[in-house]
């Protein structure tokens, strides 16, 4: 599980750097939207199949289809619009993932990784869980707007730094950010090494 953690964070990596220079250095092509964007489309369409949920997958797909098709008869395609429509609504699911979770009768999502996690859940444990759940849904949203506002406002290079270089940063900060907090507030969880949330998270979708 390790070994696929910092895999999957080494493409990451390579992703967000290939992404940045397609969108700002390299020379403009029908096909950097598919190098781009196509990925994303790709693992949205997997994951989507995975969890059996067969409208999203094909949606995906043929998302995933068009652009190729675009890209292969050399259409001049707004390829600033696209990057910015896929910025913004992978926040907005992200945002509407964890938010759904909050509706009365739901376990909020935080609040379900953490079960699996440390088994038994304190009032005070699932408290702080169902707040770090609307933190991170009102963090989503807040990304998206920044997001639209400064693709309307500042140059495309700015959006692109701030999409490709400052969006994960952020979530890094967020997540570190709120592992100290929460040890602090809550001494009682007990320590959760990044390999036990990634297979928390799988556990969930797969009886999803």
């Amino acid at each position: 599980m390790r070994a696929r953690v910092f895999a999957v964070a080494a493409f990451a990596v390579a992703y967000v750097l290939a992404s940045h220079w397609l969108m700002t250095g390299a020379p403009a092509s029908p096909w950097n939207p598919v190098l781009v964007v196509g990925p994303m489309l790709g693992a949205a369409a997997v994951v989507a199949w995975q969890r059996r949920q067969w409208l999203l997958a094909a949606l995906a797909a043929l998302a995933a289809a068009g652009l190729v098709f675009q890209a292969w008869r050399g259409h001049d395609v707004p390829v600033a619009s696209i990057y910015v429509a896929q910025h913004v609504a992978i926040h907005l699911l992200l945002a509407l993932v964890f938010g759904l979770t909050l509706q009365a009768g739901r376990e909020p999502l935080i609040t379900a990784l953490a079960r699996r996690v440390h088994g038994t859940m304190t009032p005070g444990m699932a408290a702080y869980s169902r707040k770090v759940t609307l933190v991170w849904t009102g963090y989503f949203i807040a990304m998206a707007c920044l997001s639209l506002v400064l693709y309307a406002v500042a140059p495309f290079d700015v959006w692109a730094t701030f999409a490709n270089l400052v969006t994960p940063f952020a979530i890094l900060v967020m997540f570190v950010g709120e592992y100290l907090l929460r040890y602090r507030l809550h001494p009682e969880f007990e320590r959760a090494t990044l390999a036990q949330a990634v297979r928390a998270y799988a556990d969930r979708g797969s009886h999803d």
